[in-house]
């Protein structure tokens, strides 16, 4: 039996813990293990496994008669995770220890973790949504791209030269759109799983803004104006990275507002936790109510009619804190959106 701390350290487990001896006597089950198996502690503690443990797959089998692991090659180790049912209805994932004294030696004990299945069928449904989604946002250029195609194949000989400009441009253009969504798409794995590669050096704001404004309004017809103070630091960040950022930034104030961008950048404050620069980009557009700001930040969060993945401020807030910085949604002055990036100037990367 264990002692009363290792009762209360199992106890405090999220899974069902069961042990059994080498003969297939219970000696130990947490309380977890206890509410999924609709059982008390009394009930099961000294009782046959094949009694306690109440587990069938469709074909009514039970998880002793499937795995039979006080039988087999000596080499076993383990049982993998499996799905299994109680009479409940319960969906239960299991896997299991098979204990050895000493290597390749007669088994003296199973130990079993039991987890209900809701968390699994909640994630398989966000799986599901995610595919969904992704498949929509790649449907649409696609579409484009072989609807053009198609028409300069079967009509190539009909169709003047500035008609086929016309339409490599529309393809290019669709092209592009689908390189910037995969690049996202990657980008949120590499976040996601922490495998985001960055490399910060000095840099100066002012260059690196002018830059992205150009190029944005290059495309648009949209106005869009700076507005920098004469003290900003040099910042520590990844060229590539910031420009991502504050492009996404900008293209969302085109985007979603309906009149002038403003890109501010000062230093921020004497009371800041720490020094850097403070970058606003303003839009004249609806805003977004304080209610949902944070909502902004999540996978595939759209706001409003008018396009765009929904994946770019995931992104954004992911690249900000890889560098140490933050992100925070305002109001601007024309009650459109206010974006706040706050830029260190020093190398604050996470540990």
């Amino acid at each position: 039996m264990p002692s009363s701390l290792a009762q209360l350290t199992m106890d405090s487990l999220a899974d069902g813990v069961v042990i059994a001896d080498d003969s297939g006597l219970v000696e130990f089950v947490n309380q977890m293990g206890c509410s999924l198996l609709g059982v008390s502690r009394d009930e099961v503690v000294g009782r046959k496994l094949r009694d306690v443990l109440r587990l069938q797959d469709q074909d009514g089998a039970t998880w002793l008669d499937v795995n039979c692991p006080y039988d087999g090659l000596r080499t076993r180790t383990g049982v993998p995770e499996q799905s299994w049912t109680l009479p409940s209805g319960l969906e239960v994932l299991v896997t299991a220890r098979i204990l050895r004294a000493e290597k390749l030696g007669p088994v003296t004990g199973v130990a079993l973790s039991l987890r209900s299945g809701r968390g699994r069928a909640r994630l398989d449904r966000e799986r599901s949504d995610l595919v969904a989604t992704v498949a929509h946002e790649l449907r649409s250029p696609l579409t484009g791209v072989k609807g053009f195609v198609q028409a300069l194949l079967n009509r190539w000989d009909k169709l003047n030269d500035d008609q086929k400009k016309l339409m490599l441009a529309t393809v290019n253009a669709d092209a592009d759109r689908l390189s910037r969504l995969i690049t996202e798409l990657l980008d949120v794995a590499r976040i996601d799983t922490g495998r985001l590669s960055l490399y910060p050096r000095p840099s100066k704001v002012t260059v690196l803004v002018d830059r992205i404004v150009d190029s944005v309004a290059a495309g648009t017809a949209r106005e869009i104006e700076t507005d920098f103070a004469d003290d900003l630091p040099e910042i520590s960040a990844d060229p590539d990275k910031f420009t991502q950022v504050v492009t996404n930034l900008v293209e969302n104030g085109i985007r979603h507002g309906d009149g002038l961008v403003v890109v501010t950048a000062r230093r921020l404050p004497p009371d800041h936790e720490y020094d850097g620069v403070l970058l606003t980009v303003d839009d004249e557009g609806e805003g977004i109510p304080v209610e949902i700001r944070q909502r902004v930040f999540t996978k595939f969060w759209k706001h409003g009619v008018r396009g765009g993945s929904g994946l770019g401020m995931y992104i954004v807030n992911g690249l900000m804190r890889a560098h140490g910085g933050t992100v925070e949604i305002g109001d601007s002055p024309s009650g459109g959106a206010r974006v706040m990036l706050s830029w260190p100037a020093e190398d604050r990367r996470p540990e």
